[in-house]
């Protein structure tokens, strides 16, 4: 399978690379950025090793989530990453996540970056259905999912014990 490379007009998706660990690791190591995140906050020495486990991983595995830096073309600096995996009982269907650092949120960054990650699952992988789970107290990515235009399928009470607590999620599609 080849490296993952999404273009949009002011971003670029791709592998992650060790020359992305200062920046990754200094969102990564922010609590409020791993507040509703599926990972905890990352010393420097976790945070490279988990750069390392990503960067051969490419994107069609069914089951396997690959991770992707998104970095700002015209700065070329990490800004966020994103994961995308096909799901591993239809591989029609896939499912992403996305972190935007704290330095550069409200940027329209993360709905660039998706809707460059859905042209690229439509368009050129086959996919018929793309899926985002999302923390219902997690308000900036419930707005952004409403205005990327996804469907609240369902809203689940209560669905995971997640970083001390039961947390709600909500699936979108």
């Amino acid at each position: 399978m080849q490296k993952l490379r999404i273009e949009t007009n002011r971003l670029l998706i791709r592998n992650l690379s060790l020359s992305d660990l200062e920046d990754f690791h200094l969102y990564r190591s922010n609590e409020d950025i791993a507040k509703y995140q599926g990972f905890y906050v990352m010393d420097l020495k976790r945070a490279k090793e988990f750069i390392e486990e990503q960067m051969p991983r490419s994107f069609g595995e069914p089951g396997l989530w690959a991770q992707y830096g998104i970095e700002n073309k015209s700065t070329q600096k990490l800004i966020g990453d994103c994961a995308i995996r096909r799901d591993e009982n239809n591989i029609q269907v896939a499912e992403v996540g996305i972190t935007i650092s704290h330095l550069h949120q409200r940027n329209g960054y993360a709905k660039e970056a998706m809707r460059g990650i859905f042209s690229f699952l439509f368009s050129k992988q086959n996919i018929h259905r793309i899926v985002e789970t999302v923390d219902a107290e997690n308000f900036a990515s419930v707005k952004l999912m409403e205005s990327l235009g996804l469907q609240k399928e369902e809203h689940l009470i209560e669905k995971v014990f997640f970083k001390g607590k039961w947390s709600h999620e909500i699936q979108y599609s």
